[in-house]
């Protein structure tokens, strides 16, 4: 089962306690809670910039971004709210609270189309060019920006809790204390903006093709990836990685088309993302 924790309030105006006793001033805007139609609890994230990247990754030099207000789901699609939708369950560990699994990045798209017109809205993936419409208001895979600044939560350490990766455990499910195998969603406590398994889990689809010299040419505002490429990002770690993988500016990469279960596809999820109300 899910457990209760308090995130209804996650950013107050003026400073914000973190764990450790660290503060930090928050966003001029408030960050909220937001029930989609099909009752999956998102939160809204204010407009906001902040240092992407990683000093220990090759391919992830720092660099400040800014990304426009957005919504993201709180947690993990589960298996029950794809099958729910899409009639099917692929996933290799069933559980209904489990994160579906063994997703390619295009069933994830056909995820987020299919989510948005059970609820009305338009569409944002053309599932015969695969290219997103940013400028549609249904659902869609966060951007690579995106995802890092929701995961950062404001923080600016390797883990949204600090930099000791001896407490990860706490935190996220990864290979030291995931049993071997991806767990219910919403167990570990949430970042401070409310999401839950950011770390950990499966690993995250994004909607970017990755590059790798990508930060050396990302514009500041909304960066939205190379405009083409082999492989798409995931982010995020997952259950049989190490703590290493779990770090807020590590990069991964996958074929969008994965579906070797010999070599593991069952790390991969997903959750959504859509553009902020007007």
């Amino acid at each position: 089962m899910m457990r209760n924790y308090v995130v209804t309030v996650f950013v107050l105006f003026g400073a914000l306690a973190l764990p450790g006793g660290c503060k930090r001033k928050a966003p001029e805007e408030t960050s909220k809670e937001v029930k989609a139609e099909n009752q999956t609890v998102m939160v809204q994230l204010p407009t906001g910039s902040f240092v992407m990247g990683d000093e220990q990754e090759m391919d992830a030099k720092p660099h400040e971004v800014s990304v426009s207000s957005f919504l993201i789901d709180t947690h993990l699609v589960t298996q029950e709210e794809y099958e729910k939708l899409m009639h099917d369950n692929p996933s290799r560990w069933k559980g209904n609270k489990n994160p579906v699994e063994q997703m390619r990045w295009s069933d994830a798209v056909r995820y987020c189309n299919a989510r948005s017109q059970a609820e009305g809205l338009p569409p944002c993936y053309d599932l015969n060019t695969w290219k997103c419409d940013f400028s549609a208001n249904g659902y869609r895979l966060p951007t690579e920006a995106e995802w890092e600044y929701a995961c950062r939560a404001g923080t600016k350490t390797a883990y949204f809790f600090g930099d000791d990766s001896s407490k990860l455990k706490d935190y996220a499910w990864f290979d030291e204390n995931s049993g071997g195998r991806p767990q219910p969603v919403g167990q570990k406590p949430p970042n401070p903006w409310g999401l839950y398994d950011m770390v950990g889990n499966v690993w995250e689809w994004c909607n970017d093709f990755y590059k790798v010299d990508y930060y050396q040419e990302s514009p500041k505002d909304n960066p939205r990836g190379s405009e083409s490429g082999d492989t798409k990002i995931v982010r995020g770690g997952a259950w049989k990685f190490s703590a290493e993988c779990c770090r807020a500016g590590y990069r991964y990469n996958e074929a969008p088309g994965y579906a070797d279960v010999c070599f593991g596809y069952d790390i991969y999820g997903f959750r959504c993302a859509r553009n902020a109300p007007k």
